[in-house]
């Protein structure tokens, strides 16, 4: 049973109220006569294309009563937009309004009209800053979702890919989709996905896809290895897709979420397949090569400067050889929070003072910290390098990840000597091992469980699996 009645002054005045229409300016209300029947409309300033709109109303001025005798009949005969669909039930019409969509009530009817001609503030699907890549497709995902969607469904022709809606949130109705092509995905894990984001019950969705993260995952965050995968690059959400997994994206985030994803998919870069496999697998290598320096070589550094006896002839130079008036644990503790800080600083400083700041923070933090006795040469060089292998990590979180892993193994390093580097490391390898992803499978898969074929595609950049199948 429908919740609108067939007079059509009785809507107009329950959507005027359920709308508080005369306290939002943005809201725009027109009442016309259309074939002598009376009609409203109801659109969201910023949101309705005008010149669509206007079509459309100049069109119905032209209809005939014989038009409008049945809401079938102005469907086949008198509407000729193609993207209309009809609705009684008022909760579903002032959401789908509140999404944008224009509402058209006629006299006689007691199903509103959902017009959906809307446009939304959007910027240009530009390639993402921090997934820029030296070769491939120079788009990348914005905050529109239907823009978002276009772009996967340009990049997969093939009818078995789908989208699902779904709407999250008491307050803010969050669109989130998830994609996935039927004949290749987990449907257990499809299953999962979709029983997570029924159950939701939140107020709204206030930081997007990281708020449906944490809706998501309701486990203990103390593990901070990530749990999931995310990229604001098409080509690298389609290529999750065509490996089986899920994509879900949330409107008004340009970047998705891909499910299921392991450490080695997390560390995988766009650019190890935009290059021949032979510099694919370099590259790769290369990362994960930085990714264990990152973590291992000041804990390392630090247990080699207490046991200076343990040192080989041939590598006495790691050695530091000036006066130590700052311990070398404090100073790797204090190295780390500066280049936290320079980083928070980056990020808060305009572009035309970003110059600036990287040279005051190069003599500060280098000559000057050196001369002023606070830090030693050496310690400056191997944060420098661990800085660097931070920077060429893809994943902001990870990259976190292992900076926690470093300072909890400095710490145990200069407290408990060898047996606490050794405990340190050992913390840290279980802390990879007994993660899991949101799907509950193992975080260091294809090592556990053992899989040789899959384990050479995520260590190595073979051939594209996609090119021969």
């Amino acid at each position: 049973m429908s919740d609108f009645s067939c007079n059509v002054k009785e809507n107009i005045k329950r959507l005027e109220t359920s709308l508080n229409v005369e306290r939002n300016f943005d809201i725009l209300q027109r009442e016309v006569i259309i074939a002598g029947r009376k009609a409203g409309f109801f659109f969201i300033d910023g949101f309705v294309r005008e010149d669509m709109a206007e079509k459309l109303m100049q069109f119905f001025y032209s209809l005939k009563e014989s038009d409008i005798t049945s809401l079938d009949i102005f469907l086949e005969k008198g509407m000729p937009y193609t993207e209309v669909t009809r609705s009684g039930n008022v909760d579903y019409v002032i959401t789908q309004f509140l999404s944008g969509v224009s509402i058209m009530t006629i006299d006689g009817f007691d199903e509103c009209l959902l017009i959906d001609c809307r446009t939304y503030p959007m910027r240009s699907v530009s390639e993402p800053w921090k997934d820029r890549v030296l070769r491939g497709s120079r788009d990348g995902f914005v905050e529109t979702l239907v823009s978002n969607a276009a772009l996967l469904r340009r990049r997969i022709r093939d009818p078995r890919f789908s989208m699902e809606l779904y709407g999250v949130g008491r307050r803010s109705r969050s669109d989130v989709a998830i994609c996935y092509i039927s004949d290749s995905v987990d449907q257990s894990v499809l299953n999962r996905m979709r029983k997570l984001i029924q159950s939701i019950d939140v107020d709204a969705l206030t930081m997007n896809i990281e708020s449906l993260a944490e809706c998501m995952f309701t486990h203990k965050w103390i593990n901070p290895f990530p749990k999931f995968k995310y990229s604001e690059r098409p080509d690298t959400a389609t290529a999750a897709i065509l490996d089986g997994n899920i994509v879900i994206m949330v409107d008004n985030s340009p970047a998705v979420m891909i499910i299921p994803a392991s450490i080695f998919d997390i560390i995988e870069e766009a650019d190890d397949f935009n290059f021949s496999p032979m510099i694919g697998s370099y590259l790769r290598i290369t990362r994960f090569f930085f990714s264990i320096v990152t973590w291992i070589l000041t804990p390392l550094w630090l247990l080699f400067v207490n046991n200076p006896d343990w040192v080989p002839e041939f590598m006495k130079f790691v050695l530091i050889t000036d006066d130590i008036t700052v311990p070398v644990l404090l100073q790797l503790l204090i190295l780390e929070l500066a280049v936290d800080g320079l980083k928070l600083a980056a990020v808060n400083t305009p572009t035309m003072l970003s110059t600036p700041l990287s040279i005051v923070a190069g003599i500060v933090v280098g000559e000057y910290a050196v001369s002023s006795g606070w830090f030693n040469p050496e310690a400056l060089l191997y944060m420098a390098v661990v800085t660097v292998g931070t920077y060429g990590q893809t994943n902001f979180e990870m990259g976190y990840a292992f900076k926690f892993l470093r300072v909890l193994t400095l710490i145990l390093t200069q407290i408990f000597n060898l047996g606490g580097f050794i405990a340190g490391v050992v913390i840290s390898v279980l802390m990879i091992a007994f993660n899991r992803t949101i799907t509950g499978k193992s975080y260091i898969y294809p090592l556990i469980p053992w899989d040789g074929k899959m384990l050479k595609r995520k260590v190595l950049r073979v051939r594209l699996p996609h090119s021969y199948k």
